[in-house]
């Protein structure tokens, strides 16, 4: 490293003591979290200041302001302070190269991974595979994940993206919900309480498009964050729920819940496995790869 790359690498206590301070708003508490004095994080961020030649708190009286100088520095040391903290612990916790860490949508994980783990632990039985719940996109720099089911586009920041299959949905209700009211047709559902899954707002407007039924204003119903939660309202006679196929196999074997149409909505969305791209694909993970892709296509 040259001379001017060392300049730009301020001291690593002076940094981790200004990021306490920008986000705990005080040096005392800073201090407390750092394991100093309140006066000797004070030096600290003055040896900060000095090394940056300029100031990053207004000091009033005995409290202090970040400035908006330390703010935009905070907004940039804050996170990468936070991916050294998560490289560091990786590299202490050297993980069994047999192991992976998977992230999964809850209901996914629970209705399509689940009942068909076993083949792949029969396949590949020196690998260990760990699973845990994520329901939105995050940074793999930040988290312990070697991959990830991911549902929408292909369009995960820095990972490749193996397609596993498109949905398709379609409307169910306890067999007694569909005998009381009548049902006969797809135009007798609209008359029925909808059930709305969070993410899918949209999908019975779809479905009764796809139908030939016209809507006159916007369906309402009770919505759910998961589609196990929408699947479970749907059996105890809370109204009518639109649910992809995959989700709802049981409920259907069982007769707890029935599909009254053949109709189903497809969505331009689909599920994917996806990595980091910027990472060497394990043998333990490309077997993952190969093994899921394979399930799905068949």
């Amino acid at each position: 490293m040259n001379e001017r790359g060392r300049r730009l690498l301020p001291p690593m206590g002076a940094l981790t003591c200004f990021e306490a301070a920008a986000r705990l708003g005080s040096f005392s508490r800073a201090g407390d979290e750092v394991g100093l004095t309140q006066s000797a994080v004070s030096r600290q961020i003055l040896l900060l200041e000095d090394w940056l030649q300029t100031p990053l708190f207004d000091r009033l009286g005995r409290r202090v302001r970040l400035n908006a100088d330390g703010r935009a520095y905070a907004d940039q040391v804050g996170p990468a302070l936070h991916r050294i903290r998560r490289a560091t612990a990786k590299a202490i916790e050297r993980r069994p190269e047999n192991e992976l860490n998977i992230a999964t949508l809850a209901s996914f994980g629970m209705r399509w991974l689940a009942p068909r783990l076993p083949r792949f632990t029969e396949r590949y039985p020196e690998y260990t595979v760990n699973f845990a719940a994520r329901t939105s996109v995050f940074e793999f720099a930040d988290e312990p994940f070697d991959a990830a089911i991911h549902f929408g586009w292909p369009d995960w920041p820095g990972a490749g993206h193996d397609l596993l299959f498109q949905e398709q949905a379609f409307p169910v209700a306890s067999p007694r919900l569909i005998a009381e009211r009548g049902v006969t047709t797809p135009a007798d559902l609209a008359r029925l309480p909808l059930l709305f899954q969070e993410s899918r707002r949209a999908a019975w407007a779809e479905w009764f498009d796809q139908a030939g039924v016209s809507m006159t204003g916007a369906p309402g119903g009770a919505t759910y964050d998961h589609f196990l939660m929408l699947a479970q309202a749907a059996v105890a006679g809370a109204g009518v729920a639109l649910i992809p196929s995959f989700l709802i196999e049981p409920e259907l074997a069982s007769g707890a819940l029935v599909r009254p149409f053949d109709i189903s909505v497809s969505s331009e969305r689909a599920y994917y496995l996806v990595h980091p791209s910027d990472r060497t694909v394990s043998p333990a993970l490309s077997a993952f790869r190969s093994w899921i892709v394979e399930e799905a296509t068949a």
